[in-house]
């Protein structure tokens, strides 16, 4: 499988810097045949035998996937597959396995995983797949440093200046704002500005955007 030879010829659109490839698979050779492709292509590999020796792993805040095998020794591909899925969300899973089956591979593709891949495999075939997988936790990463910021921000407003958003977002003009709040049209407007300024929005399309990213529900009436 594994050998380091094709490797520099096609280049990565994401950033090696500080990019992981983690491979978890009780094969030895397999483990140390990745590693050293992985290695070669300009990613850091980090291998594991088992499941649970990848559990005990912190998570990664870097551009990262996870070569996984269906098979393993304690908790299968597919269990570890649905134990990281909320906690490791930016890191997208490219199973291998040497008896894969239609319904395997199904299962793992609808539960996320961006490919299945049969052993043997070309080494270009899974760097591909592993270029792809970097390129949408590279997205995912941004996304979720995106939304910190703007939490961050909407956390700056006042209570009442959070309210005022949220009808601003929800389509309300000032004089309907007002009303709702019994307060003056001098001051929604008063408010509405200082929410421009906190959350660093340029337009009311802005604002809706980050109203859109952060789940901020609209007002009921």
């Amino acid at each position: 499988m594994a050998t380091a030879s094709v490797l520099e010829s096609k280049s990565s659109p994401v950033s090696h810097d500080r990019s992981i490839v983690f491979v978890v698979d009780d094969d030895v050779s397999v483990r140390e045949s990745l590693d050293l492709l992985i290695r070669s292509a300009g990613w850091e590999p980090e291998t594991f035998a088992c499941a649970q020796e990848f559990i005990a792993r912190p998570r990664a805040f870097a551009p990262s996937c996870l070569v996984l095998d269906v098979e393993l020794p304690d908790v299968n591909g597919l269990e570890l597959q649905k134990r990281i899925a909320a906690d490791r969300h930016d890191m997208p899973i490219i199973f291998i396995t040497g008896y894969g089956d239609v319904p395997t591979s199904v299962q793992a593709m609808k539960a996320g995983a961006v490919e299945f891949l049969s052993k043997p495999f070309g080494d270009e075939v899974l760097l591909c797949a592993i270029r792809h997988a970097l390129t949408c936790s590279q997205a995912a990463l941004g996304h979720e440093l995106e939304v910190q910021a703007l939490r961050k921000c909407h956390e700056s407003l006042t209570p009442r200046e959070q309210e005022v958003m949220a009808l601003v977002v929800s389509g309300l003009l000032n004089k309907q704002i007002g009303g709702k709040l019994e307060i003056s049209e001098i001051t929604v407007k008063a408010h509405r500005g200082q929410v421009m300024r906190k959350m660093k929005a340029g337009s009311l399309a802005d604002l809706v955007n980050m109203a859109a990213k952060l789940g901020i529900p609209a007002p009921k009436n």
